[in-house]
């Protein structure tokens, strides 16, 4: 575990810090506090006494179930803030801090406020959508009939003309199927509504196919969507009127509305009537609006007051849950009056623990103090590096991949600068670099104000890494020196290029034609590599075997942390079986490619690396010949050869029987 402290803590990073097993009684009125004054120094790691049991078998899981049911109604009000699209404000903290007790109250409150808005918004909103919906299905089905009427009274009137002109030999007959007994007249019923235009095919066929056709159905669409009062979903619908005869045709009628979820108004057959009702519905849609309107804002002001404060009740919940988590990790003495702990503390937090529990005694008003003492034991101590605002970023990247057994070597030390220099080994442009470090150097400086905000996940992920980004752009301002790349453009900074054209033939972009006319360029690439024909094998040849040289000094350098760890722990199996056939093991092989590469710069040689790197396994008693660097090489290469092949099983055989025998020796003495 790792802890980030102040600017300057005392600290080695080397190894981890010296640990120890120590134990806490706390009477049990002081509990919360003690724990809460533990968490905040965070110097103790508590080892689980309850593991036996279940969560719901342990003291405080009715205190977590309140701490859950809090969280819950904190879910709550993020969600009806999303909706609202309202942001939560930065964490801002009141003077006077809040106590839990208090906060549940506060968020119950809240809830139930926040509930019986919801709820009589939801029923404005319907009555709203139902009063809309029925205001454009009046206007429609009004239209509808308008025409219809007007339709039938222009018949009425051809059929009037025609009667009173001349009669001929039909005339009687026609009159007499004209006039039929009122008595026998069948008075038709009608329903009007909304169904969804996606389901209306399947509505018309279906009332067809119940009725046997004894219905009249008329149904066009709505040009403008319509929010549906049942889902509070926009949907784009069909109006329509049903015609029908008899109570057993309208049962079925209105089954088969429900089903496909049409909404069924009332619609006055007397044209006033209609004239009447649209007003009243036009005029209470004009209310509810205003109405609804008003019960947002209100909303929307409740939800604003829990934003200036959801941060703070959020990380005060988290702090309280926690708390209650740690104290479940307790035993109960026989009186049930005391919390026993056990847990892994620093060696030189002592003192502030010490100060932790004290000040819990008296922060609780109890007439018992808490007992701190430490133990002996066998068990192997967990791993504590103290780290501070700077080092602490280099320390997570190192966790990622693996922590440190106890009192190892830490990595992280050297990571500080080997992880930030391989970087820029790749990205070497000092015009990227400048980029890079303008923008870690503004979240340096503005680091106080942006640590109390809440930032986005990118920016939050940047502003954690800012020293580690800093120091990479330092080392890539260097590498692209050395490269001589400013946003990929070279420059003469240092000095002329050695190179100059003695005829026009190497202006065009190549290295023909080019004499040397003056000193080696001082620092960095010269300038008239880049551009010529000769570049990218120039370049790509300098930076891979450069990233090998690399690579293999940091592999040697793991190497060596690992003959420090077995010093340290007195451990001559892993110097004599694991360090020194690991090192032998690599340098006979990468240790000489890189041997070779140092050899062919300093000499000009046109060797082939591959090549003798390859026939020095294949054809390892072969003569050299053209690729030879250096007298004796294919002697060197023999004996290199035999040493990787002795290493291997060095490295695999002898320390396992080594450690059977130290296991045997162990149980036998058991």
């Amino acid at each position: 575990m790792s802890r980030g402290g102040g600017c300057c803590p005392p600290m080695d990073l080397l190894r981890s810090e010296a640990m120890q097993l120590v134990q806490v009684i706390i009477p049990a009125e002081s509990a919360r506090l003690a724990v809460s004054n533990l968490g905040d120094i965070g110097l103790l790691q508590f080892k689980d006494l309850n593991a036996d049991k279940s969560p719901f078998q342990r003291a405080y899981a009715a205190q977590i179930k309140r701490c859950g049911e809090m969280a819950r109604k904190l879910r709550f009000f993020k969600e009806q803030m999303s909706k609202a699209t309202i942001l939560i404000s930065p964490t801002q903290f009141s003077g006077a801090p809040l106590e839990i007790g208090d906060l549940e109250i506060k968020l119950g409150e809240f809830e139930a406020e926040l509930t019986e808005v919801n709820t009589n918004n939801r029923k404005l909103q319907r009555t709203y959508n139902e009063l809309v919906e029925y205001s454009v299905l009046l206007e429609k089905t009004g239209e509808f009939f308008y025409s219809a009427q007007r339709s039938a009274a222009e018949q009425q009137r051809e059929m009037v003309a025609d009667q009173s002109g001349d009669s001929s030999l039909e005339s009687p007959l026609l009159h007499q199927e004209m006039v039929i007994d009122p008595s026998k007249q069948v008075k038709l019923g009608s329903l009007i509504g909304l169904v969804p235009k996606q389901k209306a095919m399947a509505f018309e066929r279906i009332l067809y196919r119940a009725t046997r056709g004894n219905m009249l159905l008329r149904q066009e669409s709505v040009d403008e969507s319509i929010i549906d009062p049942q889902s509070g979903e926009e949907a784009v619908k069909n109006y329509f009127v049903i015609f029908y005869s008899g109570e057993r045709a309208k049962s079925k009628i209105l089954k088969i509305c429900d089903a496909f979820g049409a909404n069924r108004y009332p619609f006055p057959e007397d044209l006033a009537t209609q004239l009447h009702t649209i007003q009243e519905v036009s005029g209470k849609v004009s209310e509810l609006k205003a109405t609804v309107e008003i019960g947002l804002a209100h909303r929307d002001g409740i939800l604003k007051n829990i934003a200036s404060e959801y941060e703070e009740w959020n990380n005060l919940l988290k702090k309280e849950k926690a708390i209650y988590h740690t104290l479940n990790m307790f035993s109960l003495d026989v009186t049930k009056k005391c919390l026993v702990a056990e847990g892994w503390s620093p060696v030189f937090a002592t003192s502030q623990v010490q100060d932790a529990l004290h000040r819990a005694t008296t922060g609780s008003n109890s007439q018992v103090g808490c007992i701190f003492q430490i133990l002996n034991t066998q068990e192997s101590p967990p791993t504590y590096f103290q780290t501070n605002k700077f080092t602490s970023s280099f320390q997570d990247i190192v966790d990622a991949y693996g922590i440190a057994s106890y009192q190892e070597v830490n990595p992280g030390l050297f990571t500080i600068v080997t992880f930030p220099f391989l970087f820029a080994v790749m990205f070497g442009d000092w015009g990227h670099g400048i980029c890079i470090f303008l923008t870690a150097l503004y979240l340096i400086i503005r680091e106080k104000k942006l640590a109390s905000q809440k930032l986005d996940d990118i920016v939050e992920i940047m502003f954690a890494g800012r020293y580690v980004i800093l120091i990479m752009s330092l080392f890539s301002i260097y590498t692209g020196l050395i490269y001589n790349e400013f946003f990929s453009v070279p420059f003469e900074l240092f000095g002329k290029s050695a190179y100059a054209c003695h005829d026009p033939s190497c202006g065009d972009a190549t290295t023909e034609g080019l004499v040397r006319v003056g000193q080696t360029y001082p620092f960095g690439v010269d300038p008239v590599w880049h551009g010529s024909r000769s570049e990218l094998p120039f370049l790509n040849s300098l930076k891979m075997k450069m990233s090998i040289l690399l690579g293999i000094a940091q592999m040697n350098l793991g190497i060596v942390l690992s003959f420090f760890n077995a010093k340290y722990f007195k451990n001559t199996v892993n110097v004599w079986y694991q360090f020194v056939p690991q090192l032998i093991f690599l340098n006979s092989l990468f240790g000489y490619l890189s041997l070779l590469i140092i050899i062919k710069w300093c000499t000009g040689s046109k060797a082939d690396l591959y090549h003798i790197m390859i026939y020095m396994f294949l054809s390892p008693t072969d003569d050299i010949g053209e690729n030879q660097l250096f007298p004796g090489q294919r002697i060197v290469q023999l004996v290199l050869l035999l040493l990787a092949l002795v290493s291997v099983p060095w490295m695999l055989f002898p320390k396992p029987l080594f450690l059977k025998k130290q296991h045997e020796q162990v149980a036998h003495l058991s």
